[in-house]
């Protein structure tokens, strides 16, 4: 997960109780019909992950708790963010969330599913938007984590404005690693974010290269 989508999510937390300034997203009303998202079906993308990481931070509040944050996203072979999620467990209090990130624009009145593996999937309604993304929130109950902890795989779905069902594959190998371990050292996680924009360079050029070599054939 990048430096600047986790800061938003901790920032997000805290502010929570302070009036939002982007415009609130409307409530779930429901699935999307799935013959609609049958029609349309999701054109598969190739996704680079982040690894799983764990920060800790205060606000800048003089009285501020401490907010550990664990977690991960994914962009396209072109860098474009795509998802990101995050576990959010402020010091000191019960209530913990599971944040999701996902691109906009999107049909908000259906909101979020999550499915851990073949299990029961998870609803929740986007609650905001910004000018590159939709955000919804979980309760991060004990139950919520430890599948989590225990998953593969973490789906997470919503419906795009062509009324098309769109499925994003989140890894869960190494969540328990990271969540029950020491934050991560920033010198390791700015050389995660170094290889990982290695990546998305090489896989860049491959995209343009073979782009080029399309473009060169000759028309038969």
């Amino acid at each position: 997960m990048t430096a600047a989508t986790l800061a938003c999510a901790s920032v997000a937390y805290a502010q929570q109780s302070a009036p939002a300034k982007p415009v609130p997203a409307k409530p779930a009303q429901g699935a999307a019909p799935q013959g609609q998202a049958q029609q349309q079906p999701q054109q598969q993308v190739q996704l680079i992950y982040s690894p799983w990481a764990k920060f800790c931070g205060k606000g800048k509040d003089a009285n501020a708790k401490q907010v550990c944050f664990t977690g991960k996203d994914a962009r396209t072979e072109a860098g474009q963010p795509v998802i990101a999620a995050a576990l959010i467990e402020p010091e000191g209090e019960t209530k913990k969330l599971f944040r999701i990130t996902l691109p906009s624009p999107l049909q908000l009145q259906y909101g979020t599913r999550l499915i851990v593996d073949q299990q029961q999937p998870m609803t929740a309604p986007f609650f905001t938007c910004f000018a590159n993304g939709c955000m919804a929130d979980y309760e991060a109950t004990a139950d919520m984590i430890d599948k989590l902890k225990k998953g593969q795989v973490l789906t997470v779905q919503a419906i795009n404005l062509a009324g098309a069902a769109i499925s994003f594959p989140v890894p869960l190998a190494d969540f328990k690693k990271a969540n029950e371990g020491a934050p991560t050292d920033p010198k390791v996680f700015e050389a995660q974010q170094k290889k990982l924009q290695e990546e998305l360079q090489k896989r860049a050029e491959e995209a343009r290269k073979k782009l080029e070599s399309q473009n060169a054939a000759p028309s038969r």
